[in-house]
């Protein structure tokens, strides 16, 4: 992710004692969103399709959450990309999804009403 954002659990272990890959890693991420041709809101829907038609729970959860939080991409943009997860990948993947965003959504809306 832009800005040397990462969800991996390992990239700690490589920044505190791999210099060398966590660069290489850096890099990597540099080049990924550079927003040549695809802006950097495209390239993150992309990513939130991608996760969720992984029905990978903890990264669809950090793309939605950084996509609302960081890009301002609204739920309805995110239904979208999900109705192409739905047409590519089925039901189960489209439906866990959608409940992601459904807490995601419901948890940053509590977290407002208590500032």
């Amino acid at each position: 992710m832009k800005g040397e954002v990462y969800y991996g659990k390992g990239i700690r272990e490589l920044e505190e004692g791999h210099d060398d890959l966590y660069n290489l890693v850096t890099d990597m991420n540099n080049v990924v969103w550079n927003g040549k041709v695809l802006d950097y809101k495209t390239q993150k829907l992309i990513a939130i399709g991608i996760t969720a038609s992984r029905a990978d729970p903890r990264a669809t959860k950090k793309q939605i959450r950084s996509a609302i939080e960081v890009l301002g991409i609204s739920k309805e943009e995110i239904v979208d990309v999900l109705r192409v997860v739905l047409l590519t990948s089925g039901m189960p993947a489209f439906s866990k999804s959608l409940q992601i965003l459904n807490s995601v959504t419901a948890a940053i809306e509590e977290e407002k009403e208590e500032d």
